[in-house]
């Protein structure tokens, strides 16, 4: 029978349409402001004794919230006011000190029901909703330090084997200072370490004694060091978003010693702060046989055994690290499996060798930041930051035999942490520690005018169409604009679904697509009053009409898709945003305006006796 869709046909229209209702609701609901907790490592128990403790800080504080929940890995305090959460961040900061992260979100209040169908509003850009905002202040002085140490020990070497005798030489702030029994041994080394040391310069100062040397790196040197720790700590936070997964992060530096990163769309706010702002890294060091190391304790000393003294001075670093993967050892115990670069696997490789049945321990190496609470003249309670360093170790094994590039780190807490450090030894050593100093959410950087404009735009674009194609179209754009409404809701149902994020340049290609919409249709329409002209019957121009514009609009939109994907391919931030939600609205539109209004002209006009056709 002309004009009439089977069975099939009609549940699969259906079917598209409950689906675009059903995954595009979630939207209709705003998210809560509120505050996540977690713990520092992944393997920490968020529990109602910690939830309860949170809650009666902020009771205490007189801060409102309405709902909190834990879930074991993390606490989520809903607020009622949007304009508290910072304060009700330090307020449950200092509260739990410095083994908890406490993080701005904002919880989606989405049904159960939808979110059991995997329902989830659509992520909206920095320029939209604004997401998080970290500034992270690099500490240039511990890279310095940090060049400065290994200088020491190359300094101590050369001259032994030049059999220079000295008495001391230690680092002192930025300053390496040797003292000696003569004045030709002082000649000596000053000779040596200017001919060998180009970045270390000799200090001399009026009244300084004879006997002692005084080297600082030189301006040039100290710059490289400064520049470099920046641009690797660049590299490694870059490459830890890219393993969260955000869409169109910002990871860019601001002034001499600060880095700024801004994650858009982020719901696990404590997770991003988690990777972000925890800026470990590992040491491998041989245990020390005398006094003269260090002495750590180990991460968990119930389940660990007693603390060991290592020496000063690590075999290698998280910096020789070329690969990390969590697994399972033969006992179903986390593990993480390490690949090192050729360096590292010489330099572990060349001390295993003549240590063996000597312990190796690796060393886990955390720079914090805990909030402290204080009081200060006018009654008022102040929090302040306070960065510190935590060492502990992980795992000291008995070298068995020499070891080379792969080998194994035991001794974690859980499946998560040994997640979590493999991410962060994956994504690269840091060169300097790095502090969070500010932790904001962000509105949009556009502002609201700019944004109500560009919702002004789609809705003035769509009611123009509309109008237009009542008039020119009569009953058939009755059948045009549904599809096109229908065609925003599917377009938000699989931008939502998808995880796309929404900025405002794709605002701009969904007024394009709003018009690119009902091109086909225009196509569809044309072509049947062609038919109609021609004198052809009327369920005979609608057949005709749809199925002789398919080839002419299929050729369109495939053209504008394949401008779209290298628009998406080639482009970055804004551009790439503008081509997915054009890419979604073409293939959105095509099923609209082609299978879903044939399918009402079907459902009221087919098979039917019309003597004639509005249109």
């Amino acid at each position: 029978m002309p004009n009439k869709f089977p069975l099939w046909k009609n549940l699969l229209v259906l079917l598209v349409i409950s689906f675009g209702f059903i995954y595009a609701a979630p939207n209709l609901y705003p998210p809560d402001p509120a505050i996540q907790l977690s713990g520092q490592s992944g393997a920490m128990v968020i529990d109602e004794v910690v939830l309860q403790k949170v809650e009666g800080a902020l009771d205490e504080a007189g801060i409102e919230y309405f709902a909190g929940e834990a879930d074991g890995e993390s606490a989520l305090i809903r607020l009622r006011d949007i304009d508290l959460q910072l304060r009700a961040k330090e307020i449950i900061q200092a509260e739990m000190g410095g083994n908890y992260i406490v993080a701005l979100n904002l919880a989606p209040t989405t049904p159960e029901w939808l979110s059991d169908l995997g329902g989830q509003p659509m992520k909206l850009g920095l320029d939209l909703s604004g997401g998080v905002h970290f500034l992270l202040e690099v500490d240039l002085n511990a890279a310095l330090a940090t060049r400065l140490e290994s200088d020491l020990q190359d300094v101590k070497s050369a001259l032994r084997e030049e059999r220079i005798r000295y008495r001391t030489f230690e680092l002192k702030g930025q300053q390496l200072i040797g003292q000696f029994r003569e004045a030709e041994e002082v000649d000596r080394a000053t000779a040596l370490i200017r001919a060998n040391y180009r970045d270390l310069q000799p200090q001399f100062i009026q009244g300084q004694n004879p006997l002692s040397l005084v080297l600082k790196l030189s301006d040039i040197a100290a710059g490289d060091i400064e520049d470099n720790a920046i641009k690797q700590n660049l590299t490694s936070l870059r490459n830890r978003v890219n393993e969260l997964g955000v869409s169109e992060p910002l990871v860019s530096r601001q002034g001499k010693n600060r880095i700024v990163v801004e994650l858009p769309g982020v719901q696990d706010t404590a997770e991003a702060k988690r990777i972000i702002g925890k800026t470990a890294n590992l040491e491998f060091r041989l245990e020390s046989l005398d006094k003269a190391g260090e002495k750590f304790k180990f991460r968990n000393p119930s389940g660990q055994g007693p603390d060991a003294r290592l020496q000063n001075k690590a075999v290698i670093s998280g910096e020789n690290v070329t690969d990390a993967r969590a697994s399972f050892d033969e006992n179903g115990r986390p593990q993480v499996n390490i690949t090192l670069d050729a360096k590292g696997g010489w330099q572990m490789g060349y001390a295993t060798r003549d240590n063996i049945g000597r312990r190796l321990g690796v060393l886990f190496i955390e720079y914090k930041t805990r909030l402290d609470k204080s009081v200060d003249e006018n009654g008022e309670v102040v929090i302040t930051a306070v960065p510190f360093v935590e060492k502990n170790i992980i795992s000291l094994a008995t070298i068995q035999a020499q070891l080379g590039k792969q080998f194994r780190i035991t001794g974690l807490d859980g499946q998560r942490e040994s997640s979590e450090l493999a991410l962060l030894l994956r994504a690269g050593a840091l060169a300097a520690p790095m502090y969070i100093v500010e932790e904001r959410t962000i509105g949009p950087s556009l502002g609201a005018d700019n944004i109500e404009l560009g919702v002004k735009s789609v809705t003035l674009g769509m009611m123009m169409v509309l109008l237009f194609m009542l008039a020119v179209y009569k009953g058939f754009g009755v059948f045009a604009n549904i599809a096109l409404a229908m065609n925003l809701v599917l377009l938000v149902a699989f931008m939502s679904l998808l995880g796309a994020t929404l900025t405002l340049p794709g605002i701009a290609g969904i007024v394009l697509t709003v018009g690119m919409a009902v091109d086909a249709n225009v196509l569809i329409f044309s072509r049947i009053r062609e038919e109609l002209a021609s004198g052809s019957s009327i369920q005979g121009a609608i057949s005709s009409g749809y199925d002789r514009a398919f080839v002419s609009i299929l050729d369109a939109n495939i053209t504008t898709l394949i401008v779209a994907l290298i628009l998406f391919l080639i482009g970055s931030g804004p551009v790439q945003g503008f081509a997915v939600t054009l890419s979604i609205g073409i293939l959105t539109s095509m099923f609209t305006s082609i299978v879903m209004t044939r399918g009402f002209v079907n459902l009221i006009i087919g098979g039917r006796k019309i003597e004639k056709l509005w249109i």
